[in-house]
């Protein structure tokens, strides 16, 4: 019997990719932690709801300890079956302190290789990393590199790469498919999410200063961002799931036509106000007041969203595209597809459970 076995879940992506499997009428099972089990419980029982899939197997357990903390009857479980296990868990946050990112990212990433290694029966083993793992590396940023960069702008990157250096180890041992999404925002046509995080810190900082007469620029940029819908990031990464040609590979779901950040900023900016910006505040000391909390608070921007404006590189996407040949699966335009971003954010801007905790 074939298994789709996720851990992350309840989390967006991982939700959302066991939605698409429930609407195939696929066997699930997420391996989830004890202080999730209402939540998962509940977003569980909408899938099974709406797509009429079987039931969903929610296993309890914990990726930062060996084995992930299964009950003998639940390893035993998935033992038996022909498994997709798709890793998704892991802490997204720019701002996470090292010791939790390694923690959960690094060892929690060693201890699911290990589980899955030892299982009998893999059929594809699916890890999500980032594009971000180049760190401060400049220029094109190709799939077929894993190289240490100087530097990483933050804990979150250095250990997603320290986590991808160990899966690529795993392609000698299973079939495994890694996926660097690069930064992911709300479906395309729709615009939902459910956090705002990544690209919606400018429209949180837009939003706390829409009422000035002017609104400025930040910095001076002439780097790009890459920013891909969660929709594309869906049917890609499923389609390459069971591909073939996919096992072994690494690949970049990343926008193969990204938009510069001044361009990106300035739509933002007019779909949000009807204005356009004018100025600039110096990235010195947008930098320097974001260092304060209740600066960072009171804009909703996290200070690590700034290392992104002044990047310059870019990733190369032959590979990805070479796999979806054929498949109509393509990465919608940011600056086509932001006003549903923008619609979606102004109705949900006041609910707090869409908005990050900004530390």
């Amino acid at each position: 019997m074939k298994e789709v076995v996720f851990t992350g879940f309840p989390g967006f992506i991982a939700s959302q990719l066991m939605y698409k499997h429930a609407q195939q009428n696929k066997a699930i099972s997420a391996i989830i932690l004890s202080s999730e089990r209402t939540k998962a419980e509940k977003e569980a029982k909408r899938i099974e709801k709406e797509t009429n899939c079987r039931t969903i197997q929610l296993i309890e357990g914990d990726i930062t300890i060996s084995g992930l903390n299964l009950k003998k009857a639940d390893k035993e479980y998935l033992q038996e079956k022909e498994v997709t296990f798709w890793h998704l868990a892991a802490i997204y946050d720019l701002a996470v302190p090292r010791d939790l990112a390694w923690k959960v990212n690094v060892e929690g990433t060693r201890h699911v290789n290990e589980f899955v290694s030892e299982l009998p029966n893999v059929e594809r083993y699916v890890y999500f990393s980032t594009a971000y793992v180049a760190g401060n590396r400049q220029g094109t940023i190709y799939e077929v590199q894993l190289q240490r960069p100087e530097a990483f702008k933050n804990f979150y990157e250095e250990t997603k790469f320290e986590a991808e250096l160990l899966v690529n180890e795993m392609k000698k041992q299973v079939p495994v498919t890694i996926i660097r999404p690069g930064i992911v925002r709300g479906h395309s046509i729709t615009g939902e999410t459910i956090k705002f995080d990544g690209p919606y810190f400018f429209l949180n900082l837009i939003d706390r200063v829409k009422f000035l007469p002017i609104i400025p620029f930040v910095g001076r940029s002439k780097s790009y961002l890459n920013v891909v819908p969660i929709d594309y990031i869906l049917e890609a990464s499923m389609y390459l799931s069971e591909l073939a040609a996919a096992a072994g590979q690494t690949v970049h779901l990343t926008d193969p036509n990204p938009h510069p950040v001044e361009e990106i900023y300035r739509g933002m900016v007019h779909l949000m106000t009807g204005k356009n910006p004018k100025g600039r505040v110096p990235h010195s000391l947008a930098k320097m007041s974001l260092s304060i909390g209740f600066v960072r608070r009171g804009l909703g921007v996290e200070i690590e969203t700034l290392d992104y404006l002044t990047w310059s590189a870019d990733f190369d996407t032959q590979k990805a595209e070479n796999l979806l040949a054929g498949s109509g699966i393509y990465c919608a335009d940011f600056i086509a597809t932001m006003p549903a971003m923008v619609e979606f954010y102004n109705v949900h801007k006041n609910d707090k459970k869409f908005q990050i905790a900004i530390r």
